[in-house]
């Protein structure tokens, strides 16, 4: 089995500041400021059942992910593509960092293991804009509209988050349509 990520951005729009995550789910799915909270809770409270750490606050931010995406991209070439969107993710999830700032990304190649110097010119290399935007749109046209979105084999989704023993009756169907 082998893991790729794939670029999504929620909010391509965004500056770079991003915007607070209250403000961002009221504009896009009309949640009051309460459910926004509430679900960030109910994220959370997950989250600590599986070790992981969400510390989601009443000023928690949403950026723009496209960088980011980049520098996803190449890992993916050079290796270390996991470690770097978990790196992402602690910056982002527990440390409540701006993931479109260079300097957070920076240091996030570093704390995956990877080479900084690379890492900042693939920032400035258009071969990987080219890259990211032909995946953005592919994933937009196999009609992929949120994260997490799980694709088997290139042409089975297992949409949103999911749990582990999901997971496991979904393959078990996919190797079973696979093998016939």
């Amino acid at each position: 089995v082998g893991v790729r990520w794939h670029p999504f951005q929620l909010a391509p729009y965004l500056p770079p500041e991003g915007q607070n995550v209250a403000d961002y789910t009221k504009e896009r799915y009309g949640a009051t400021p309460e459910q926004s909270s509430s679900s960030r809770t109910r994220i959370a409270d997950a989250g600590k059942e599986l070790g992981l750490e969400f510390n989601f606050s009443a000023n928690s931010r949403i950026y723009n992910t496209r960088r980011a995406h980049k520098l996803l991209t190449w890992a993916g070439e050079t290796g270390g593509q996991t470690a770097l969107k978990k790196a992402f993710f602690q910056a982002y999830f527990t440390e409540q960092k701006n993931v479109s700032d260079d300097e957070v990304l920076l240091d996030a190649v570093e704390t995956a293991g990877l080479d900084r110097a690379a890492a900042a010119a693939t920032l400035d290399d258009p071969r990987f804009d080219a890259v990211v935007d032909a995946e953005l749109a592919h994933w937009l046209d196999q009609n992929i509209s949120g994260v997490p979105a799980f694709i088997v084999n290139g042409k089975y989704m297992i949409p949103g988050a999911q749990d582990a023993d999901t997971f496991v009756r979904v393959l078990e169907k996919v190797m079973e349509k696979e093998a016939a």
